[in-house]
């Protein structure tokens, strides 16, 4: 079934956000510790993301070109307005905390979950192989993330699940297409370009938790589908020049 471990990772962040949401009130000192240890790991965790390429006027014109598509669609503004409208639809729900924005769970944690190679590698190879086992640990971990942040963010990390279910579906249904449009090598290299711009948007969502500015990670998200673009891209226009010089 090559939904299977998209299914599974969903499960888990919904287990995850019902277990944060089940623990004992936290006081604010240690929600604010807590998250700026997070801000600080995931902020980590996008450097050796966007370190892995070595092609850096790819990463930035991906980022430049999806930041400016994302600005005009609005990504960041619509993704809220989703987030606001659960909040309203919820707000006279007594497992919400009160103080919470569900906004603010539900996008920091789909950029979280949808971003990254175990993202897009995992759906691949449930869908190719019907082997699920990259999508099994980013389940482990993205559980273990939800239990946290739902214990500072609260119930919108839970509906980040759907998020994730829809954008790994699509990958797992479309992997077979995918694997027949591009070589085995075209799709590595697709891979490490959209591990190192998603590394970018990574950092980004770090600075956010900690506060240190106030990114707008969400437009930039059309830099993904720019770097996967990129790569084919760059190969035809390098065989044409050759072909012409």
């Amino acid at each position: 079934m090559a939904l299977w471990g998209t299914i599974v990772n969903a499960i888990a962040i919904i287990i995850g956000g019902l277990l944060g949401m089940m623990l004992p009130r936290i006081s604010e000192g240690i929600k604010s510790t807590v998250m700026q240890g997070l801000g600080l790991a995931i902020t980590v965790l996008g450097i050796t993301m966007a370190l892995k390429s070595n092609q850096i006027v790819l990463v930035i014109v991906s980022v430049v070109v999806g930041g400016i598509i994302g600005e005009l669609l609005r990504i960041e503004y619509r993704l809220g307005q989703l987030g606001d409208w659960l909040q309203a639809v919820l707000r006279k729900d007594s497992t919400a905390h009160p103080t919470s924005s569900i906004s603010e769970g539900f996008v920091t944690c789909t950029l979280v979950y949808c971003i990254g190679a175990m993202a897009i590698l995992g759906p691949l190879d449930g869908g190719l192989r019907h082997n699920h086992d990259i999508l099994y640990t980013k389940s482990l971990l993205d559980g273990f993330l939800s239990i946290i942040f739902a214990s500072t963010l609260g119930i919108g990390v839970i509906f980040s699940a759907v998020s994730v279910f829809v954008m790994q579906g699509v990958i797992a249904l479309a992997a077979t297409f995918i694997a027949m449009a591009f070589s085995r090598a075209s799709l590595d290299a697709m891979i490490v370009q959209i591990t190192a711009v998603g590394g970018i948007l990574v950092i980004g969502v770090g600075l956010n938790i900690l506060q240190i500015k106030k990114m707008n990670v969400a437009n930039m998200l059309p830099a993904l589908v720019i770097a996967a673009a990129a790569v084919p891209l760059q190969h035809y226009i390098t065989v044409w020049f050759n072909r012409l010089f």
